[in-house]
């Protein structure tokens, strides 16, 4: 489903649970789920990208930055996920969106921009079109 072994998502072996609320940032490695509420950012450290699943009853106050993000919640605040993007049928997300690949179910809510974050190519140039010279 999401490619390469390197590409899979971390397995959830965090939780924030439902009636819970963290004020500040958190960071993370691995798989993270949330139920409760976070106000602050949430990232993904280390050297795999990351898994974050946010539960129906999750909302999130801040930025989000990590590989494989699955929301099901309310999201005020950018959301980046570098690798892979599921918007659930609950989920309400106020603010931009950057992702490599998307996947969004019927009823999901993005109020922001979408961004692709596709993978650059060194070797595109721009090329200049010049006018035919007539004789």
């Amino acid at each position: 489903m999401f490619g390469s072994k390197s590409n899979k998502p971390s397995p959830i072996d965090s939780l924030i649970g439902a009636g819970s609320t963290i004020t500040g940032d958190v960071h993370f490695t691995g798989g993270l789920r949330v139920d409760g509420c976070v106000i602050g950012n949430i990232k993904a450290v280390g050297e795999k990208p990351g898994t974050l699943v946010l539960s129906e009853m999750a909302k999130v106050e801040g930025e989000i930055d990590v590989g494989h993000v699955v929301v099901n919640g309310t999201v005020a605040g950018p959301v980046r996920a570098k690798e892979y993007l599921e918007l659930l049928p609950k989920a309400r997300v106020t603010g931009d969106v950057s992702y490599k690949t998307i996947e969004i179910h019927v009823g999901a809510i993005v109020m922001g921009r979408m961004v692709h974050e596709g993978e650059t190519r060194q070797a595109e140039k721009v090329l200049e079109f010049k006018p035919a010279v007539s004789s």
